[in-house]
């Protein structure tokens, strides 16, 4: 399939009855949660109850270590390769079990492995503690044998905002993993985004008014600008190949319009999908409406390009 760039055609019937749904449904109940504790119980719930599909015949292993580290994958996987995948959740929510229908649906895609490290939430554990485990969770892949140019960095949300944290901090070490996949990635936590204000009305999923209040709980003893919080303001050495993915009317699309400009910057080259209507993370949502499957069916394209050839393909 042509993975498109820039703005997608016109959104499906079934999205348009889901963003529906979310604004009538998930997006209040967002604005009226207690706290971190209830967020946390209510997307363990959407996982639990199917909200969340997973694809058939998954195999979740666990390591142990700090973090804990989910192996999930589906189908046939290649020898070498992997994906680290950071969950979202903001930093105060999500885990393996949230994200392993959409793990699973990309390693069945893609045929590669999914490492999903269980990384501590904030606000037992506020920054850097999220970071710290992203970095320990690399460090564990590259010990069982995998190359730097093996291992290919993805996450969404606050995932996706680690994940680029994590490739600033490699790339700085000279160990650039082969890529990023980056899905509606929270990449500045000072808010300074227009969009945070421009679409807080028409974002179908996240109430803007309690971006403060999370920015609270996670942000710990650092600054909001610090690279390992917000890596909008982290320094790139020679990137890889980086995919960024985001819905026109998030909140917080120009984190994903700015972090493309910045890593261009830097040399590198980016792939910026920015789609109409879809709403926060919406790959999570796969099987609800085509646009999900598009997306991950792109981003396993992405890691067939930029991982390395198993021995004998030309």
């Amino acid at each position: 399939m042509i993975c498109p760039r820039g703005v997608a055609p016109a959104p499906s019937r079934r999205l348009r009855a889901l963003v529906t749904l979310l604004r009538l449904t998930a997006k209040p109940a967002l604005a009226r949660m207690s706290g971190p504790a209830e967020a946390r119980r209510a997307f363990e719930r959407a996982a639990r109850w199917g909200l969340l599909r997973r694809p058939p015949f998954v195999v979740h292993l666990v390591d142990g270590g700090v973090p804990q580290i989910h192996w999930v994958s589906s189908g046939r996987s290649r020898v070498r390769g992997v994906i680290l995948y950071l969950h979202g959740g903001a930093c105060i929510a999500g885990s393996p079990a949230t994200h392993e229908g959409l793990a699973a649906r990309l390693s069945r895609l893609s045929g590669v492995r999914v490492a999903l490290p269980a990384y501590r939430l904030a606000p037992d554990h506020p920054a850097p503690a999220a970071f710290d485990d992203a970095c320990a969770a690399h460090a564990a892949l590259r010990a069982r044998g995998y190359r730097p140019d093996e291992i290919v960095l993805a996450g969404d949300s606050a995932g996706g905002g680690l994940a680029l944290a994590l490739l600033a901090e490699l790339c700085a070490r000279g160990q650039a993993p082969a890529g990023v996949i980056a899905f509606s990635p929270w990449v500045d936590l000072t808010l300074s985004g227009a969009s945070v204000r421009d679409n807080a009305r028409v974002d179908p999923l996240l109430p803007a008014a309690r971006a403060e209040e999370v920015v609270g709980y996670v942000r710990g003893a650092l600054a909001t600008d610090d690279p390992r919080l917000s890596p909008l303001f982290a320094r790139f050495e020679r990137p890889p190949p980086v995919m960024i993915e985001v819905g026109e009317t998030e909140i917080l699309r120009d984190d994903a319009l700015r972090m493309a400009e910045r890593l261009r910057a830097a040399g590198g080259e980016v792939r910026l999908g920015v789609r109409p209507l879809v709403p926060h993370a919406w790959p999570l949502f796969d099987g609800w409406f085509p646009e999900a499957r598009q997306t991950l069916r792109c981003a396993a394209r992405f890691v067939a390009e930029v991982l390395p050839r198993p021995p004998g393909r030309s």
